[in-house]
């Protein structure tokens, strides 16, 4: 009866003994893996300011701080695309408030005046042309403020996450196992937290 006493306390016993001595040294190996993260990546707390200001002087020049080279031409694409419109947009504008004027001082001899005595395009419509042509003047003047904003914010948001913790130890790892008892395999996830 002994003998039988000593056997289930070793068979109880054992397995925790066992997997105490486990945890013990993986917790080992988690410190000094968070230990190599921590020295592997310094946080500078001032990057994403910095970056957001060298976008704000020179339009792509916090892009280039954040080693984020492909992003320029799209920059000055955006920023290029307004700006011409705005420019395009103030030179209509200017043909077609000058014409009216010239027509308000007596003259008929404006680039919409037509062959003879008749004008091509009535000074109503220049009005209304001075009107929708402002309109798109001030649309691609919002237009190229909201994309030089734009790479201000995109160049703040890509520097705060560059310093985004993206170790092996915050992925998400589908598990298998392979019960080698009964021959079956188990799938299941699992999410642990590590602090």
């Amino acid at each position: 009866m002994p003998n039988k006493l000593i056997s289930c306390v070793v068979f109880i016993v054992l397995p925790f003994i066992a997997l105490s001595q486990k945890s013990n040294e993986l917790g080992e190996v988690q410190h000094r893996m968070l230990q190599d993260t921590i020295k592997r990546q310094a946080f500078d707390p001032l990057r994403p300011t910095k970056a957001a200001f060298y976008s704000a002087i020179l339009p792509g020049l916090g892009q280039a701080y954040n080693k984020r080279y492909w992003k320029i031409p799209i920059v000055y694409a955006a920023i290029g695309t307004t700006i011409y419109f705005y420019v395009n947009n103030t030179k209509e504008y200017n043909r077609y408030r000058d014409a009216y004027k010239r027509r308000l001082a007596g003259f008929s001899d404006d680039e919409f005046w037509g062959d003879g005595d008749t004008a091509s395009i009535s000074s109503d419509a220049l009005i209304r042309a001075q009107k929708t042509i402002r309109r798109n003047k001030d649309l691609s003047l919002l237009l190229t403020l909201l994309a030089y904003t734009l790479n201000i914010v995109d160049a703040n948001v890509d520097a705060h996450l560059l310093q985004f913790n993206v170790d092996d130890n915050l992925a998400v790892k589908p598990n298998f196992q392979f019960d080698n008892f009964d021959a079956t395999s188990n799938l299941g996830l699992s999410l642990n937290f590590k602090f």
